[in-house]
């Protein structure tokens, strides 16, 4: 279960609210193209990431893109199966595309990514305006059918790929803020946790060649990115190996070789697992100021039981072992956050109670939290009974939210009467006068803009908080 993208709130949100997805829709790009292509991105990272694979893709094609479903050519959604309510907020949004198909016959119609792989055969049959469905390894195919759609036949290729990483294929920044950018460092996912699609709809996990991940981010500087993020499934588990056998990195040495192409380049990652995460990453981070003192580490439950139904390959000792080491190695201030679901399969009240005693162990900046929802294909729906009642998982769940917003006050009243090197991001969501960045941690910070702007460094002394945000003014 991914971090939603955007990791600089804590999760309040109500568990309906929770579990919608979060969206992205292509910008503009006018460079004379003759047709348009219009991308609604659902879901997590790395999904926003693949809308830009697929973007580069087809401006090789002649495409354009644009925000205004209305002018499109070709419509994608590019969709996410993690939760039931993502996959059912696709299938609205499929009808009301339809409207516009209406208006316009000639244009096309294509589900992307996970939800594409694993309900191929009832998107063609049910969704009647679906005229391709394609798989997230089969990209590089969409010429060949988009040329068979436009032949007037329906087009699907979901197969997955033990190679394919889009390595040599230069994204198209979509909705950037010209400062943060991911890279995806690798695809797939060989974690089979029994509450996740990821295996089955975006296949076995493999390495993206080192080189080419430099390469970009060096491109990214070059263009006046002043962040990066490596994006994996499980970044500690990168390794990757030359043909010839010579050469190896894992992640370690990949995060060293990008933090050293600029000291103002700052670099984070996401998402690290708890039975991967080694000293060597930790002591990389500690090495290195451009890397940036913050890890999501998701930890789910925090019965050692439950764990093991959750097949996370991991108990309760071993996750306190990790963030001690965090702590040991980072220091207090390093920021942690984590992914909770509430009410997995046989869950009793000691063990939900073993969850939030964890919580008060770590201090979690803040998290992303979640009832329990059976997902079809999955090890827990073939093998577990999901007999936790609805009003109690939503209780629990409750329960944990309300003390992840405790943490998260405490955890930012530390961060009160220091300094914070932040990163402007833009001007903040209430007024034009004042600038929002990041800090460190990917804490939000708000201060007042003066002469400063989007992709300065600006030091901030920081004198007040809320649960989600820092607030400070800019020194010298």
């Amino acid at each position: 279960m991914d971090p939603i993208v955007d990791l600089d709130f804590i999760d309040n949100r109500t568990p309906e609210q929770a579990a919608a997805c979060d969206t992205k829709v292509t910008a503009e790009t006018n460079t004379g193209k003759g047709r348009k292509l219009y991308i609604e991105s659902y879901g997590c990272q790395m999904n926003f990431s693949d809308s830009e694979i697929v973007s580069s893709i087809m401006f090789e094609q002649g495409f354009d893109t644009t925000s205004d479903i209305a002018q499109a050519d070709l419509v994608f959604l590019n969709t996410c199966s993690i939760r039931e309510k993502a996959e059912q907020t696709v299938r609205n949004r499929l009808g009301q595309i339809n409207y516009f198909k209406k208006k316009k016959p000639a244009m096309m119609v294509g589900v992307l990514g996970c939800m594409a792989e694993r309900l191929k055969k009832s998107l063609l049959e049910e969704e009647k305006i679906v005229d391709l469905v394609v798989g997230p390894d089969a990209y590089r195919d969409l010429p060949n059918l988009i040329s068979e759609v436009d032949g007037g036949q329906k087009a699907v290729n979901v197969l997955l790929s033990r190679e394919e990483t889009y390595a040599d294929i230069n994204p198209i920044r979509l909705n950037s803020n010209g400062v943060s950018a991911y890279i995806s460092i690798m695809r797939g996912c060989d974690n089979m946790c029994s509450f996740c699609v990821v295996p089955f709809t975006r296949g076995r996990e493999r390495s993206r060649d080192a080189h080419s991940i430099v390469r970009e981010a060096q491109a990214l500087i070059y263009q006046g990115y002043k962040e990066v993020t490596l994006l994996g499934q499980n970044v500690d588990s990168y390794k990757w190996v030359s043909e010839d056998g010579a050469e190896t990195v894992n992640f370690a040495q990949l995060l060293e070789k990008v933090a050293l192409l600029d000291h103002n380049l700052r670099v984070r990652f996401s998402t690290s697992h708890p039975k991967d995460i080694t000293d060597e990453v930790l002591y990389t981070i500690k090495k290195y100021d451009n890397i940036c003192k913050y890890i999501h580490l998701p930890a789910q439950s925090g019965n050692s039981r439950v764990l093991e139904l959750m097949n996370r390959t991991y108990d309760r000792d071993w996750y306190l072992n990790r963030v001690d080491a965090i702590r040991r190695i980072l220091g207090q201030e390093c920021g942690i956050s984590s992914d909770m679901i509430a009410g997995f399969c046989t869950e009793s009240e000691e063990e939900h109670q073993d969850t939030l005693s964890l919580m008060d162990y770590v201090q979690y900046d803040y998290s992303y939290m979640f009832f329990y929802s059976e997902r079809p294909g999955t090890l827990a729906a073939r093998k577990l009974e999901d007999d936790i009642p609805l009003e109690v998982k939503k209780r629990r769940l409750a329960e944990i939210i309300e003390k992840q917003r405790e943490t998260s006050l405490n955890r930012n009243k530390l961060d009160v009467g220091r300094v914070h090197k932040v990163l402007v991001e833009g001007y903040s969501k209430k007024s034009d006068e004042q600038l929002s960045g990041r800090n460190d941690q990917n804490k939000v910070v708000i201060f007042d803009k003066k002469h400063y702007k989007k992709g300065d460094y600006v030091n901030v002394f920081v004198h007040d908080c809320s649960v989600g945000t820092l607030f400070g003014e800019a020194v010298d």
